[in-house]
């Protein structure tokens, strides 16, 4: 398909969008709807410490409230993969308000029922794991609303809804100390509804948008034969599971390493994440400009050079300081143009069994530095040679990236489609 093709296509686009209602307007909406979605998510983590120290709970272990904060966040994970093939099939302008409300449930569940039994917050924050698979119901509705060369860009600022985790670490806290135990969950429940009922009203599907054909399972197991799919969880768990890594274990690290007060340690760690939100929107930005390979390519080289300076524990307030948010940087543009390629390769009718996979992978992903930062510290009292692992890492997902990812794409661009049928 040569330039003035894909040029007439995103024209003919944009003339049905503006029948049917405004690409921007789906886009401003459904952020809005990932931010409180992940708001909703991410309650359970903030008072974990709380539940520890309280006592309403007995006597848990840091093991046990580890789990607790754990368990949604690998249930949204997960359910990333069914509910973005469910997209396909029914698309975002249903299964927005449907997952919205349905996490409405397990909030209640917890404020009103869970609060002074563990067990019962175990099961509340599985099924508030719910709230956690909206990114794959917004990529690929987002996707379908605006033309090829703008959908870096349109799904990159729909990713800074992840900033709805920021919402609850601000306030869930402060609300259930001062206000009361029920008042965050009721305030966040109400937010839902709320939503739910704007999202029913507002939303349309984009005009032409094909609907995913045959069953669940087969789709599922179709998607995870593309190529592309198992390219991007890669990319997606390096790039978005090191953001999700640092954001959960960097005032830890910092605390330890550097002998920061907690106090500082947090304010530092939330430089980190609002830079690497607002480099999201711009690696797809970029990536529609220059393409996504060479973004990807520069974002893994960043963390290579960032990660082996930080593993050398250099002074903070200068080297330090800029090796951890160069690297944030990376990662937030890291993420965002994965999608863009997703976007560009993927069939549209495939675009959400194929986000669910990735986004899983990259949630997931999120786990397994933490991990492994913990127990080499425990045994060598270094973060060195995990930080050094990353850049490992990194290094080796810059080389998957100029190869075989690079292949993958230039495969579609001499082809003029998408990827649309699994491999022989």
């Amino acid at each position: 398909m040569d330039r003035r093709s894909v040029a007439g296509a995103g024209a003919e686009v944009d003339s049905r969008h503006r029948r049917t209602g405004s690409p921007w307007v789906m886009l401003a909406v459904a952020t809005v709807g990932f931010a409180v979605n992940f708001w909703a998510w991410a309650l359970l983590s903030p008072l974990g410490p709380l539940f520890r120290t309280e006592g309403t709970l007995g006597r848990l272990s840091e093991s046990d409230v580890a789990l607790l904060v754990a368990v949604p966040v690998v249930v949204g994970s997960l359910g990333r993969i069914p509910v973005g093939a469910l997209t396909d099939r029914y698309g975002g302008r249903l299964m927005f308000p449907l997952v919205s409300a349905a996490t409405i449930v397990p909030i209640l569940f917890i404020g009103f029922f869970a609060l002074d039994s563990y067990a019962a917050l175990l099961i509340g924050g599985f099924f508030l794991g719910i709230g956690g698979t909206t990114f794959a119901v917004g990529v690929p509705f987002v996707n379908a609303w605006f033309p090829p060369q703008r959908r870096g860009l349109a799904v990159g600022v729909f990713g800074t809804g992840m900033g709805g985790t920021a919402i609850s670490a601000l306030t869930t806290v402060t609300l259930y100390s001062n206000a009361g135990h029920r008042i965050p969950f009721l305030i966040t429940a109400a937010a839902l509804a709320a939503y739910a009922v704007v999202a029913w009203l507002v939303l349309r599907d984009a005009p032409g948008r094909a609907s995913a054909q045959g069953s669940l399972i087969s789709r599922l197991v179709a998607n995870a034969r593309l190529p592309i799919s198992w390219q991007a969880c890669i990319l997606y768990a390096v790039a978005f599971g090191g953001y999700v890594a640092f954001s959960v274990y960097l005032p830890s690290y910092l605390k330890t390493a550097y002998d920061l007060s907690a106090a500082d340690a947090a304010n530092r760690m939330a430089g980190f994440v609002v830079i690497a939100v607002l480099m999201r929107p711009a690696g797809g930005w970029l990536s529609d400009r220059f393409g996504p390979i060479p973004v990807l390519a520069g974002c893994y080289a960043v963390v290579v050079v960032g990660a082996a300076i930080a593993a050398t524990t250099p002074l903070l307030e200068h080297v330090g300081t800029v090796a951890f948010l160069s690297m944030a940087a990376a990662l937030g543009g890291g993420s965002g143009a994965t999608f863009a390629l997703v976007a560009k390769v993927t069939d549209p009718a495939r675009v959400g069994g194929v986000t669910g996979l990735v986004g899983a992978a990259g949630g997931l992903g999120g786990f397994v530095p933490p991990l492994i930062m913990g127990y080499v510290y425990g045994r060598t009292q270094s973060y060195g040679i995990g930080l050094t692992l990353l850049s490992i890492t990194a290094a080796f997902t810059l080389l998957l990236t100029v190869t075989v990812v690079r292949r993958t794409a230039n495969s579609i661009a001499r082809t003029g489609q998408a990827i649309s049928e699994e491999p022989a």
